[in-house]
């Protein structure tokens, strides 16, 4: 089961985010929800941002996943009504649900169980622009942890997938590991999921990245960013767009196509990094 995270790692996205903003937060645990904090912090028009396990929540399938709810997964609590709550979650509006409902969720993820973050003030300065930008180009270039799994990171992580991508003798080759169909299925449709939906943005993140370096005042680097986007979001349709009836030649050309993709990617990602 192949996975592409395509956000920055391993800084919980909320922290990082309010960190680099300068806005101060307090982080609750607890045994139990804490529904009278909760209140409180809606009444006083702050947001809540709470740790959950998404498999549980009904807009994502309402059915717990072991596999899912491992992950941390962050919604925000934007209002009550009654013994309903309102919850942002990427879509256009919020949803409602029931706090038994959501409080199951909530429950659901073991290390973050009953988690919350709420900002506490306004901003105390300007935004660490500068130190976010940094941030970026030393995970994509890394280290990043400092141990073996380092090579599945960034700049060396994208090497890694075109090299496998490639590989047609070893085990570790996507011709073997993707072989029967079966498992081309599963394999091409997760990299879709992981490209444009899951723990990402549209194209890889790269669009999102790419207005952020404009705003940042630094356009060069950010139609890098944008060039490669439309090399991810290329490759994310083949994927989408492969059946699991294709033959043996048909795999091996799409492999080879979404290994010069990667490249293409890797080489506009480089020099957006030089510049930055």
């Amino acid at each position: 089961m192949p996975t592409i995270v395509a956000q920055a790692h391993p800084d919980p996205w909320v922290e990082a985010a309010l960190d680099r903003l300068r806005v101060p937060y307090e982080v609750t645990h607890g045994a139990r929800p804490r529904w009278d904090r909760v209140h409180a912090a809606l009444d006083a028009g702050r947001p809540v941002f709470c740790t959950v396990d998404r498999s549980r929540l009904p807009w994502h399938g309402g059915t717990p996943d072991e596999r899912a709810g491992a992950d941390p997964y962050t919604v925000v609590l934007a209002g009550y009504e009654g013994d309903g709550l309102y919850v942002e979650d990427g879509a256009p509006a919020a949803y409602r649900i029931a706090a038994r409902e959501f409080g199951e969720a909530w429950t659901g993820h073991r290390k973050g169980r009953h988690r919350m973050l709420v900002p506490t003030g306004p901003a105390a300065g300007a935004p660490d622009v500068d130190g976010a930008v940094a941030a970026t180009a030393a995970r994509l270039t890394g280290p990043v942890l400092g141990n073996r799994f380092d090579v599945n990171f960034g700049f060396s992580g994208m090497e890694k997938l075109a090299t496998q991508l490639r590989d047609g003798r070893t085990r570790t080759g996507w011709e073997r590991r993707f072989g029967s169909p079966k498992a081309f299925l599963a394999g091409t449709r997760r990299l879709y999921a992981c490209l444009e939906e899951e723990r990402t943005a549209p194209g890889a993140t790269r669009p999102l990245y790419a207005d952020f370096l404009d705003l940042a005042g630094r356009p060069q680097a950010a139609a890098l960013f944008r060039d490669s986007a439309g090399n991810w979001s290329r490759l994310a349709e083949l994927e989408r767009a492969a059946g699991p009836d294709t033959d043996a030649p048909g795999r091996r050309a799409l492999f080879d196509e979404l290994a010069a993709l990667v490249d293409g990617s890797l080489a506009q990602e480089r020099r957006a990094v030089a510049l930055l």
